[in-house]
């Protein structure tokens, strides 16, 4: 079963561009991966062709001894468009080998835990703009089954917040805590903008609204500063999306610098690679709560870790997508009573169509976190993710 293709594809999703893998072996089977790698999707598209000249006339099932190949031969390795290219051809292996074998991914996993991955939900609060809008939306939202609620509160805000900035942002959480108390757990996003005083004074604030965790409230790079904010937070601490590997963790783990690690399937390196890390940070009494706001293929194939690993606790769920998701992607799961369900069928339970992804080519995005346009994600056709 050797590899003879590897054929990268870009579908626009609104709020960034879908950068999907297919890879074609020479037994007639092929298997999907994603490395969307927002705003960055063209350069990502690149590394993936690249890494193509190391696999070609591989055997597909040697998943284990490519990755490590590809790791190897990238020389300059690490990062966040080698790590989600590498990323994507390990999700597209497991899928070949899961159709290979006739089983799903998580039975080559060790096997499930459990049938359903508890959810909450990102994206919920798209079009809203006060507080009432917000606490509106985040109504309907624990009404259609989510436990829990994220989303970023702080505008256009950039290492500090400004008086008015800090009171709008308080009324927005107030208003939703108000609307779902006892309902929902309340996850706060801050998208890696602050610095230490501002970001502590940020959790003294949540703690009054028991906000389960306050995320990257700092920017990438320094994780003793995060340490030094969660020593001072009296709320919990979520981090690790932009960590790109188990190397990019160890200093994570030792400088005890978070409560929940947020490794991405995409950006650190594709399955075993999340399940490494879900595994290491259960050895920390950490919980593992994966980043996971892209694409269909990307949550296939976080599910099928979550599926065989008991330290991935909550999985990030997009409550809302553009209205071709459906078209383009046949996805294996349903969203209920707060969880998504665990694929059964041989792979890793998800098909995209590419005559139907032809039809929403690439649209350049830009970073929404410092225009002041967060909560315009969704388009305003946009339709329930999973029915």
């Amino acid at each position: 079963m050797k590899i003879t293709s590897l054929t990268p594809y870009v579908c626009d999703g609104f709020r960034a561009n879908w950068v999907f893998l297919r890879v074609e072996t020479d037994n007639g089977l092929h298997g999907w991966g994603e490395a969307t790698l927002e705003y960055r999707e063209l350069t990502v598209m690149d590394a993936m062709r690249e890494i193509g000249r190391t696999v070609i006339n591989r055997n597909a099932g040697d998943i284990e001894a490519i990755w490590q190949q590809v790791n190897r031969e990238v020389y300059f390795r690490g990062g966040p468009v080698y790590m989600s290219a590498l990323g994507a051809l390990d999700m597209a292996l497991w899928d070949i080998k899961g159709k290979a074998l006739g089983v799903p991914v998580w039975a080559l996993l060790g096997g499930k835990v459990r049938d359903t991955m508890p959810c909450y939900a990102n994206a919920w609060f798209a079009g809203a703009k006060k507080p009432e809008e917000f606490a509106l939306k985040a109504k309907e939202t624990v009404a259609r089954g989510f436990h829990g609620l994220k989303w970023d509160p702080f505008g256009s805000a950039y290492m500090e917040l400004s008086p008015q900035a800090f009171t709008e942002a308080e009324a927005c959480v107030a208003a939703v805590a108000e609307a779902v108390t006892g309902h929902a757990e309340l996850l706060i996003e801050a998208h890696g903008r602050f610095d230490v005083p501002t970001s502590v004074r940020i959790a003294d604030m949540l703690a009054a609204y028991r906000v389960a965790w306050l995320e990257e409230p700092l920017p990438p790079g320094n994780l003793s500063a995060l340490a030094d904010v969660r020593r001072r937070s009296r709320i919990p601490i979520a981090a690790g999306e932009r960590l790109y590997s188990r190397w990019d963790y160890v200093p994570f783990f030792e400088s005890q610098c978070a409560d929940f690690a947020q490794p991405d399937v995409t950006h650190c390196g594709g399955l075993l690679e999340l399940r490494r890390i879900a595994d290491w940070a259960e050895a920390h009494y950490l919980a593992c709560c994966p980043h996971n706001p892209s694409g269909p293929v990307a949550n296939a194939a976080t599910l099928h870790v979550a599926a065989a690993c008991s330290n991935i606790r909550r999985l990030e769920t997009m409550a809302n997508d553009v209205p071709w998701r459906s078209s383009v992607a046949q996805e294996h799961t349903h969203f209920v009573n707060g969880s998504l369900t665990i694929p059964d069928v041989p792979g890793l339970g998800v098909e995209i169509h590419i005559e139907e992804l032809e039809k929403h080519p690439y649209q350049p995005h830009e970073l929404r976190h410092y225009a002041g346009t967060l909560t315009d994600i969704r388009p305003k056709n946009a339709a329930s993710t999973f029915l």
